[in-house]
Parts: C-alpha cells; structure tokens; sequence
C-alpha cells in the first residue's frame, strides 16, 4: 500500500503538486485514495490524507472508518491527524517524518493522545528514504526554477 501511496505521490507531481500521496485500505483492498490538490482545486484542505478519509467514508457510506488503514507518505499535518481521529481510522502508516508540521509523533502526537476521544495505531518510517526523496526533490526543483 505505500507503493501505491508513493505512485501517487509521484503523481503529483505531474499536476505541480506537492508529492504527498495516501490509500486507505483494509488488508489488501483498497478503498479509496488520493493525492494533494491544494493547488489545482484552490483549497488548503485539500491534503491527501484528508482527500483519501473523505472519498473512503463515500464509498463505504459512513464517516466512521474504524478496523481501516491509512497510508501516506508524509507523517499527517494537525489538521490531517484531526480528521484521522474524527474518522475513527484503526491505524496509520506513514513514511517520512515531518518535523516541522508532523502531529502524529514529530512535533505532536494527535492521534496517539489519551485526552483524545479516538486513537490510531501509528507505524512510520515506511519507505521513508523513497518517500522523503521525492519531497526534496520536488522542492529543489521549485527553488531553482524562475
């Protein structure tokens, strides 16, 4: 599932994306995934991991994904980490961490934290090398074009 969550990351790209992309599944079946859109829909929200929980609840018809996995690329930003919770999603796994907006485990532990009416298991580092290559190179590139 991060294979598929790394395609379409790369997928992203394409379209002058930031490379973030997510599946949510259950074992092997995949239920619904997505890519950042942020720019090509004018939305700040549009988050892959937010856009993945969104169209999984539409095609399971219901908000609450619990015994569900989520797979992204970049550890989930606090806004993401908000929507896994209110999702009831079973678990996370990610792949690079994000030290400066990560709310799963870097900066903070949204999905993990006791206080919280809902919590996700969270596994990271998950082709974390592959998955943090393509956000460096991505950037490198926006920094050095006109």
């Amino acid at each position: 599932m991060m294979r598929l969550a790394i395609q379409l990351a790369r997928e992203a790209i394409l379209v002058g994306e930031v490379p973030v992309g997510a599946v949510v599944a259950r074992g092997n079946r995949v239920i619904a995934q997505a890519h950042n859109l942020r720019e090509t829909l004018n939305d700040p929200t549009a988050h892959a991991e937010r856009l993945a929980l969104t169209w999984a609840g539409r095609a399971l018809e219901t908000w609450r994904l619990d015994g569900y996995t989520l797979f992204v690329t970049l550890e989930p930003c606090a806004m993401c980490a908000g929507a896994i919770v209110q999702s009831r999603i079973d678990r996370v796994v990610y792949g690079a961490a994000d030290p400066k907006a990560g709310a799963c485990q870097s900066l903070y532990r949204l999905v993990t934290d006791l206080r919280m009416n809902h919590r996700a298991q969270v596994t990271s580092g998950i082709l974390a090398q592959e998955s943090s290559e393509l956000l460096t190179q991505f950037f490198q590139a926006r920094r050095s074009s006109p």
